[in-house]
């Protein structure tokens, strides 16, 4: 049963956002009444914690098994393009995980996630690729991919369709071009 309020609450912030996430609203859809809620997670708030809890370790585990590469640099591209087609696919569960996080909730996989885009900065940097500091690329990358994220989440705010590919592409290459040193040209054979 608690797997299936833990689901109930994932879609009902997926569909609504934390906006829409109510007892009520969880409850119907898992088919079961409140006491049931409040036995398996001491309240709303302990389940939304849940929800929120395991949103961010299907993020990380979607983040763990994302397209590889020997290249740090490839595998930051691509880590940064599954972050925000994460963001496009479930723009109200995206919304609510990052309103959590900025709420001061402390959350693992969140951390975790943090700790892997690190990693790759640091392996670039050991091999002179970085043009800044690691914790400064860290945050320029961090920043556009949150950025790049929250068109897709504040489209409708805006009256707007979601960003175009090239948008999106156009911050990613910015951020990128920021952090990376130029490639050295090769000589004219």
């Amino acid at each position: 049963m608690r797997e299936t309020l833990l689901k109930a609450a994932l879609k009902v912030l997926g569909e609504g956002g934390e906006a829409q996430f109510s007892t009520r609203a969880v409850c119907a859809e898992a088919k079961v009444t409140a006491p049931t809620l409040y036995h398996h997670y001491g309240s709303a708030d302990g389940l939304l914690s849940a929800a929120m809890t395991e949103a961010f370790a299907q993020f990380l585990q979607r983040k763990q098994v994302a397209v590889q590469s020997d290249d740090p640099e490839i595998a930051l591209r691509h880590g940064w393009d599954d972050y925000v087609c994460f963001a496009a696919s479930h723009p109200r569960l995206y919304a609510a995980m990052i309103g959590r996080f900025l709420q001061g909730a402390r959350i693992p996989a969140a951390e975790q996630a943090f700790a892997l885009l690190i990693e790759r900065l640091r392996a670039l940097a050991v091999e002179g690729r970085l043009a800044v500091p690691a914790g400064a690329a860290a945050d320029l990358m961090w920043s556009s991919v949150n950025a790049a994220s929250l068109l897709h989440v504040t489209a409708r705010l805006r009256d707007a369709a979601p960003p175009t590919p090239a948008v999106v592409a156009s911050i990613r290459e910015q951020a990128l071009q920021a952090v990376f040193r130029p490639k050295p040209k090769e000589p004219p054979p």
